[in-house]
């Protein structure tokens, strides 16, 4: 039985590298004091904000991570912008915000013109649907000190005060909802490769998935971005909110137990999950080609759900959210105790 340890990754290291940045990020906090941009304190936030006034001017960075091996294995850059732009814009919205602009860094090998080309065409095709802009970036060709490419993005939106998300207003007996997802985003990719590589071999991305399709590119079934039709829900800056969203929790690293938390625990909440809908099957195969347990698939995959929001408009929101082809389904509730349970596994 496989683990994401067993593959190289320790969560729990992960997690306590993250609290070392974070602590010395605080740190920061005070040369900005009284100061236009002085920081808000947002523990278990998704993005940083900053006060600008009348609005919060919100940062945050992420990128694609391993997934970019298999799309060099395949040999198919074109949807890796989708990815790479979820990634980001899909943390800033979880504090209501709406990105304006991101900018990106290429750090590869050997400068590859047909790579790039596909890459930013992606991009640039993603942010057109997001109404986002790239107002700059790099690509820097660094030889022997990276293998491939490693592809990060920076988010910059903004938010009015007033319609700032913070979690504050969850209580106990509100309704989860979740969006969902048709593969595995940008996260859990060493524990994909590890087990693909050693099931069905190095070449497991030629091999046919069952359904017309290659398992390569199943595994690159590109993210869903969740960014517009959130902002359409509460309004885009200046405009009004269509329904009331209390907390949203995009489910990337740590999976459904490791981000729903981030927007419950300040208010010593937890949540009860078990309505999930079925798990796409690229995710469930590989979880039974590795013998993976429930427990370590729901920290390591989306599990088919790639935001969390905690709503009492559910008809409303599921209404927007099929108008950008976006499936929305209860799953869960708020409970009065902390932690996270999950189909009967407490975490």
């Amino acid at each position: 039985m496989a683990t994401y340890k067993d593959a190289g990754v320790d969560i729990d290291l992960g997690d306590e590298c993250s609290a070392i940045a974070y602590k010395a990020a605080k740190g920061t906090f005070s040369g900005r004091k009284g100061m236009i941009g002085e920081p808000v304190l947002m523990e278990g936030g998704f993005t940083g904000a900053m006060d600008f006034g009348d609005y919060y001017l919100v940062q945050n960075d992420d990128g694609i991570g391993t997934k970019m091996i298999i799309a060099k294995q395949v040999g198919r850059y074109s949807t890796m912008g989708y990815d790479l732009l979820a990634m980001v814009v899909d943390d800033a919205i979880c504090a209501g915000a709406e990105v304006v602009s991101i900018s990106n860094t290429i750090d590869i090998d050997k400068v590859d013109k047909t790579a790039i080309r596909e890459m930013m065409e992606g991009l640039m095709k993603a942010c057109i649907e997001q109404k986002v802009v790239i107002p700059g970036g790099e690509i820097a060709e660094l030889g022997s000190m990276v293998k491939g490419i490693i592809w990060n993005a920076t988010a910059v939106g903004i938010v009015e005060k007033k319609k700032m998300i913070t979690g504050e207003k969850i209580k106990a007996g509100d309704p989860i909802i979740g969006f969902r997802e048709k593969g595995f985003r940008s996260n859990g990719f060493t524990l994909i490769r590890y087990i693909l590589d050693n099931n069905l071999g190095k070449d497991w991305h030629k091999t046919n998935f069952g359904n017309g399709k290659t398992w390569g590119e199943m595994v690159l079934t590109p993210t869903k971005i969740y960014h517009a039709a959130v902002l359409e829900m509460i309004g885009r800056y200046k405009q009004k909110p269509q329904v009331e969203i209390k907390g949203i929790a995009h489910i990337t690293g740590g999976g459904l137990p490791g981000n729903v938390v981030r927007i419950l625990e300040n208010n010593n909440l937890g949540a009860k999950i078990d309505i999930l809908p079925e798990v796409p099957d690229v995710i469930r195969k590989v979880k039974e080609i590795g013998k993976i347990s429930d427990e370590e698939a729901f920290k390591s995959w989306n599990m088919g759900i790639g935001m969390v929001v905690v709503s009492d408009e559910y008809e409303k929101i599921k209404e927007i959210a099929q108008k950008h082809d976006i499936e929305a389904v209860i799953i869960g509730i708020v409970t009065g105790e902390p932690g996270i349970e999950i189909n009967g596994i407490k975490f």
